[in-house]
């Protein structure tokens, strides 16, 4: 399996300390996610039928003309490679990775590409892979963009997959409300923006030819009774929704500011900052002992994404890390 982000306990149990001690920055969540409220008893109980009302909630929130719910967008991306005969496959690069290792893990033939020279690979590949923002460099390719390539791709009867998982606060970019169109693919999460991780909740906005083969792929159940209620409710939580949008965007800015007074020049979106540090492992080692779990980049997207701090205590914590970092590379 590979490494994510939120992998507290192993870092507890290297680093030692409390869960209550740690500063939790490496997923890029919305640190103070959507209150789940009090599902009906019956949830629990019953096979969980999937409910008309979640699917018409996330279709008027994403403004998807037809949409499935599953267990996670992780669960759509491990099983539309399943739905393919080995095809080129192109994967934006750096990205999250699990995109890669799983059409290349069926067979395919994928290549690794930067954002740049995407348009330049679409005629040599039969399926694409998008995140958009990306993850974890918070690039975007412009929606228009996108929609002509997946008429290029469908063309031919190929795809265009579009990993939307980070677009809550760029719904200009989305192309989610042309989902139905053949041959393109989108995903949208709620464990992002909404910080709702722990459901498992993720929708695939398709034609419906595609989601009749996913649905078919992960079989019945895939999501839960009491996830279903609760997103059911997160999505149509307007009040929340519009406060939220405007704290995040205010963190983002204010995370963003931090580590530019901090000689860190950094991008990436509201959620998350990414930068090419060129001590990354010497970075986390410095933020882990100080209780501040961050997430290294190793390999292709070198460096490390920060997400947002829960509260201002956490704030300061971090800035007073940064402040001792730079102070210890000088």
């Amino acid at each position: 399996m590979l490494e994510h982000g939120g992998n507290l306990r192993g870092a507890i149990a290297h680093f030692g300390g409390e869960r209550s001690d740690w500063i939790d920055l490496s997923t890029g969540l919305n640190p103070r996610g959507y209150a789940a409220p009090q599902t009906a008893p019956d949830a629990w109980h019953r096979l969980p039928e999937p409910d008309p009302d979640l699917l018409q909630a996330a279709q008027d929130y994403y403004r998807a003309p037809r949409m499935l719910a599953v267990a996670g967008t992780q669960a759509a991306i491990q099983a539309l490679p399943q739905m393919r005969l080995p095809r080129r496959v192109v994967v934006a690069s750096p990205s999250y990775a699990e995109h890669a290792h799983h059409w290349t893990r069926h067979g395919h033939a994928v290549r690794e590409v930067p954002f740049t020279e995407l348009h330049a690979a679409l005629p040599n590949c039969d399926v694409m892979v998008v995140c958009n923002p990306n993850n974890p460099t918070g690039d975007t390719i412009a929606r228009d963009t996108l929609l002509a390539w997946g008429i290029e791709l469908a063309s031919r009867g190929g795809w265009l997959v579009v990993d939307e998982a980070f677009a809550d606060l760029t719904p200009v970019s989305s192309v989610a409300e042309w989902s139905n169109r053949p041959g393109l693919i989108v995903l949208r999460s709620v464990g992002k923006f909404f910080g709702l991780a722990g459901v498992r909740v993720g929708f695939v906005g398709a034609h419906e030819d595609v989601l009749t083969l996913l649905e078919s792929t992960l079989g019945p159940w895939t999501v839960s009774g009491p996830a279903q209620q609760v997103v059911t409710q997160a999505l149509r939580d307007k009040a929340w929704q519009g406060a939220t949008k405007e704290r995040l965007l205010a963190d983002g800015a204010r995370l963003r500011q931090l580590l530019a007074k901090h000689s860190i020049a950094s991008r990436g979106c509201a959620m998350f900052q990414w930068w090419p540090e060129p001590e990354p492992e010497a970075f986390r080692e410095h933020m882990a002992q100080r209780h501040i779990w961050v997430r290294l980049f190793p390999h292709a997207a070198r460096g490390i994404r920060l997400g947002l701090p829960p509260d201002e205590q956490a704030w300061q914590r971090l800035k007073n890390a940064l402040t001792e970092w730079n102070l210890r590379t000088r």
